[in-house]
């Protein structure tokens, strides 16, 4: 950043990449609105090449992987591996969900597999978010295969095995079971014990717990938003486009990275940057007239509303805002 006017992503410091945002869930949390719906495009060699050279020449030398579900693809996968490995990309973990499991011989072959290609830990999701869309059986013998497969397991997170193991894990348990099991208030505590990004589908989840905020004292807020300038967890997707400070829904070209963003090419990044969701609140009303909810979780949330209307019912299809599956599929 060279001046308070201008969004440079000149380093980067430590993220992922999202191979697909093809998912076998749909959970309430996601911060990319992942789903079976979502296509099935992954990411391929070229692009892979491009963001890993990309994330080196920014100062970064370590990603993990990330999806949608990675291994709903485990060919792709592999080669995203391999391509890791060819370029000096330094792989920290995959992310999984365990939907994959079949039986216990495949899934160690298939991990002892991936781990002559540089797959060294497993991060492998574990929440009742989760457990909604995958029976806990699975997560067990993943679990088990990686300590056969002699593969590190980051379990994320733990601290949830034991009210998951509560109920029978031979089929998914529906989220209500949980409330009903551990109070009312067990969404609440579970935000405490559950690091979320307040985004993307998470946002309703959210709101469920916290309330909103009304509208009219959400749009006078003029504080530049310079999480956009945040690269403490960032993400390049398949696409190869960076999103900003977590703010899924948002891209940067990958050609664009290292210089000051145009202006002319960026207008409505350049008004959150320099005028927060005031500045760009106040531009998508005069020039295309949105009428905004009573009220919002969040400066975020309201962001996301005027983003999903541009995008939905202005069909904009501009650089700055897609992809449009993550705005169908909130």
């Amino acid at each position: 950043m060279k001046s308070q006017h201008e969004l440079c992503i000149g380093s980067l410091r430590s993220g992922g990449l999202i191979t697909n945002y093809h998912c076998s869930s749909k959970c309430r949390h996601c911060l990319y609105a992942s789903s079976p719906r979502r296509s099935k495009d992954y990411i391929d060699e070229e692009t892979a090449v491009n963001v890993f050279k990309t994330v080196i020449s920014l100062g970064c030398y370590s990603l993990h992987i990330g999806g949608g579900e990675p291994f709903l693809n485990q060919e792709g996968l592999k080669k995203v591996l391999i391509t890791a490995g060819k370029v000096g990309m330094d792989i920290e973990y995959v992310e999984t969900n365990s939907s994959w499991f079949q039986d216990k011989d495949s899934a160690i072959r298939l991990l002892e597999g991936l781990k002559t290609n540089s797959l060294n830990t497993l991060l492998i999701s574990i929440s009742p978010f989760h457990n909604e869309f995958i029976p806990f059986y699975k997560v067990k013998e993943v679990i088990h295969a990686c300590n056969k497969a002699g593969i590190s397991v980051f379990p994320w997170i733990y601290d949830f095995y034991g009210d998951i193991d509560r109920f029978p894990d031979d089929k998914p348990v529906p989220y209500s079971l949980y409330t009903e099991t551990f109070g009312t208030d067990y969404t609440k505590k579970l935000f405490r014990r559950y690091w979320i990004h307040p985004g993307g589908r998470a946002l309703t989840a959210l709101a469920e717990v916290y309330g909103r905020k009304n509208t009219a004292l959400l749009i006078k807020d003029r504080t530049p938003c310079i999480e956009l300038a945040n690269t403490s967890h960032f993400h390049f997707d398949l696409y190869g486009d960076y999103i900003p400070g977590l703010c899924s829904g948002i891209r940067i070209g990958m050609k664009d990275m290292g210089k000051p963003l145009s202006k002319e090419k960026y207008p409505f990044i350049y008004l959150l940057y320099n005028y927060g969701i005031k500045g760009f609140y106040d531009e998508v009303v005069s020039t295309f007239g949105f009428i905004p909810k009573e009220s919002y979780i969040s400066k975020c949330d309201l962001c996301l509303d005027i983003r999903r209307f541009l995008v939905m019912e202005k069909n904009m299809d501009n650089v700055e805002f897609g992809p449009k599956g993550f705005y169908e599929e909130l």
